[in-house]
């Protein structure tokens, strides 16, 4: 992994379901931003016409270098009203064949469109080149400048969901073809009379004749013969992609390596072994896991190889699940499901200690889902986790997802008001988006008066998010109901404010922890507007919205560490380890250490960042994390152990020697070359009361007390950084056009941003602290 010179471009992309966010740094240290759609498209309106050309107004990038365009496919966004276009345009797609921008010549310009028109430019690349592109000024089909580039995607998660991934077939030992079907004999509704369970993802499965004892002793050899027959009728059937998962492999792999090379001998790509990706006790975590990994690495690796021939493989590094980064030829599909929302976690972190709260809730709300995450010191990790349908053993930061973001469908069934799941997603996108799209979570902000239509990166209609509101209204004045549309907005907001608290309480609550005494971050596109409405049911009184609220996921690459993980299981008595504990730890950092060396990672040595113990009560099932020193007691551990118990549970079963009833379940250990959360200091935020008030840029009226009144804007200006290294990154040096350091807003206000908007409420009052966050306190 190479190093990231100060001679060339440091830019940080993280792709969501609907935006694409990028934070980037010229050679020189000047801070840039984008966002782009995740469908690799720019959005604007006509302003002007000539019979072969026309001018287009993209409501993003100011301005596009000479040729930008060239060679992208124009399409008409129809513009729909009570579900009938307005205008007759024609559906079929232009090619741009001249590009002296802003005017644009079409190999045939679209008849019926006319000044005014939204339209969209599609691009064939991926959007985080077309991010770089837009980033750096240089036009497609020119090479881009020396850059390094840190990546979090979705588009594994992605597939997973919508299932598109790879055909896969799934080798498992002999008598074990069903298991992934049986499961743990879950229901997915307890009460459902037809249990209707999701198809596996693999297209078939294929046993193979072997078979290991519980010491990984061989019982039955591998047959290699029958197995080649077998090979030979997945690659006449178009399998793409290979899952082994053998019994006990994890004590001994040897069976499932020699038919991967069989596989591999074959002609077969792909290949996921599962004793690799997680060598741990349990065939079906290990199953499960193999498969995912096999089903999205052909989609992933060909995002990856995509993005990587136009920056360069080395220069490319990806975030992974569990906060850290590793080189884009070393990443593993099985790590990149919660690839953004990771990097959020690490921004919000990173932006908390900066304020001097250890304790911090990440809020992350974007345009299809919110994720949520607690961090007390350091990140919380979870070793099995679900997406979808699917639950994997593979390590992430622990994150709780609802579906609710701006892009989530507001709608009514049988008179009840609904906020998703369902999203409208990047196209059509909400209904202002002006291309057909649903009543959204964005368009009831819209409506309310907290958003500016001039802010998007894209055109806004606000009439079309009038028009879809009305629809819900009269629907539900057809079945007897007496809402006006302030009322059913305004519910739609209390819907996604409840849901979104109950995700926190699930992270928070339901493990033991209070979350009153921590702060809110809040980030992503939407958070600033449901932050403190969160935060109030919660008991929570402290809502920090970073400068870079907008951003924070893809700031947060910029502030994670190279990173690596190895796990061992141990299942021993902890009175037992004694001196062993702490040679077990030098013995995995060694291996860490030489699995760093062999993926070609470089850069400065990395260091052991955390050892982590997973303990148990003899005969239980759930383990607790316990953090260790280098050198651990036994005794303390214990001790550790019963406190973490008693914050858990309320109390620890009574017994003069917890540390002789204590199993340790296994180890992990945390490489990383440098440290994501170090602290550069801790910034003094005084109590809002004691500042003098900030002057307002301006009003707008905006619903809030039950009626709409004019309430103060507050315009946050663009951030400045002069000589930012990647080791010192920091939200410092800021200038701010409105808002200035130690100066206090009353609520209800609103302060607007290029890429979010923050909602005061009543009885809420902010300051702005000096590295631009917005800290909010609710009054007592």
């Amino acid at each position: 992994m190479t190093s990231e010179a100060s001679d060339q471009w440091r830019i940080w992309i993280d792709t969501g379901g609907t935006f694409t966010d990028c934070l980037g740094l010229t050679p020189d240290g000047e801070v840039r931003r984008v966002k782009v759609l995740s469908s690799a498209a720019l959005r604007g309106r006509v302003t002007d016409l000539r019979p072969t050309e026309g001018r287009i107004h993209f409501a993003g990038p100011s301005e596009l270098p000479t040729g930008f365009c060239l060679g992208a496919t124009l399409r008409p966004l129809r513009v729909e009203e009570n579900n009938v276009p307005s205008r007759d345009l024609e559906s079929t797609e232009s090619t741009v064949t001249g590009a002296d921008e802003p005017w644009l010549t079409l190999d045939r310009w679209p008849t019926g469109l006319v000044i005014g028109d939204a339209v969209e430019l599609l691009f064939d690349e991926e959007a985080p080149i077309l991010a770089a592109r837009l980033l750096t000024g240089t036009a497609d089909r020119h090479r881009l400048p020396p850059l390094a580039m840190r990546l979090a995607t979705t588009r594994g998660t992605n597939a997973l969901l919508e299932r598109r991934g790879a055909r896969t077939a799934w080798l498992v030992t002999a008598g074990f073809g069903d298991l992934l079907r049986i499961g743990e004999q879950h229901r997915p509704d307890l009460f459902a009379r037809h249990v209707r369970r999701p198809p596996p993802i693999y297209d078939r499965s294929v046993e193979v004749e072997e078979r290991l004892d519980a010491e990984g002793r061989i019982i039955r050899p591998l047959d290699e013969d029958d197995l080649r027959g077998k090979i030979d009728e997945l690659r006449r059937a178009g399998i793409e992609s290979v899952a082994v998962s053998l019994m006990h492999s994890y004590l001994n792999p040897a069976h499932e390596q020699r038919v991967a090379e069989l596989l591999r001998e074959a002609g077969f790509e792909h290949v996921s072994c599962s004793a690799e990706l997680t060598p741990t006790l349990k065939l079906l975590p290990r199953a499960r896991t193999a498969c995912v990994d096999a089903y999205l690495s052909p989609v992933v690796g060909r995002y990856l190889d995509r993005v990587a021939s136009v920056v360069g493989e080395r220069r490319l590094t990806v975030m992974t699940s569990a906060g850290g980064l590793v080189q884009a030829s070393a990443y593993r599909a099985k790590d990149s499901l919660l690839s953004g929302p990771a990097g959020g976690v690490v921004g919000a972190a990173r932006c908390g200690a900066e304020h001097g709260f250890e304790r911090v809730i990440a809020f992350d709300m974007g345009g299809t889902s919110t994720d949520v995450s607690r961090v007390q010191g350091d990140f919380d990790y979870a070793f099995e986790h679900t997406v979808g349908d699917v639950t994997l053993a593979a390590p992430a930061l622990r994150i709780e997802t609802v579906a609710a973001g701006g892009g989530s469908i507001c709608s009514a069934d049988s008179g009840v008001l609904k906020v998703g799941p369902e999203s409208a997603g990047a196209f059509p996108g909400p209904a202002c988006y002006g291309a057909g799209g649903p009543l959204t979570l964005t368009d009831v902000h819209l409506l309310l008066g907290r958003l500016d239509p001039r802010r998007f990166e894209i055109p806004i209609d606000v009439s079309a998010a009038e028009v879809r509101a009305d629809e819900v209204l009269d629907s539900l004045r057809q079945g007897g109901s007496s809402l006006d549309r302030d009322s059913l907005l305004l519910g739609y907001l209390a819907i996604a404010d409840q849901r979104m608290a109950d995700a926190v309480r699930r992270i928070s609550v339901r493990q033991g922890y209070d979350p009153s005494g921590d702060a809110l971050v809040a980030f992503g596109g939407a958070g600033g507007l449901h932050a403190c409405a969160v935060a109030e049911p919660l008991g929570m009184s402290t809502v920090l919205w970073p400068r870079e609220a907008g951003l924070l996921s893809a700031y947060g690459l910029g502030a994670a560490s190279l990173e690596c993980m190895e796990e061992e299981q141990v299942l021993e008595p902890l009175a037992e380890c004694g001196p062993g504990l702490a040679e077990r730890l030098r013995t995995m950092a060694a291996r860490a250490e030489a699995g760093w060396g062999r993926r070609g990672a470089g850069g400065p040595r990395p260091q052991v960042r955390r050892r982590l113990a997973y303990l148990r009560f003899l005969g239980q099932e759930s383990t607790l994390e316990i953090e260790l020193d280098s050198e651990p007691d036994p005794v303390a551990v214990a001790a550790a152990f019963a406190e973490r118990y008693r914050e858990r549970y309320g109390y620890v079963p009574a017994h003069r020697e917890v540390e002789r009833r204590l199993e340790l379940e296994s180890l992990r250990l945390v490489l990383a070359a440098d440290a994501p959360l170090r602290q550069r200091r801790a910034l003094t935020v005084d109590p809002p009361e004691t500042l003098p008030p900030a002057r307002p840029h301006g009003t707008a009226r905006a619903f809030f007390g039950g009626t709409f009144d004019s309430v103060p804007i507050f315009e946050m200006e663009d951030l400045s950084l002069e000589d930012l290294s990647l080791e010192d990154l920091s939200l410092e040096d800021l200038s701010l056009k409105d808002l200035l350091p130690e100066q206090r807003l009353d609520g209800p206000a609103l302060v607007f941003d290029r890429h979010a908007s923050f909602v005061l409420p009543p009885g809420w009052q902010a300051s702005v602290s000096v590295a631009g966050a917005l800290v909010a306190r609710r009054r007592s």
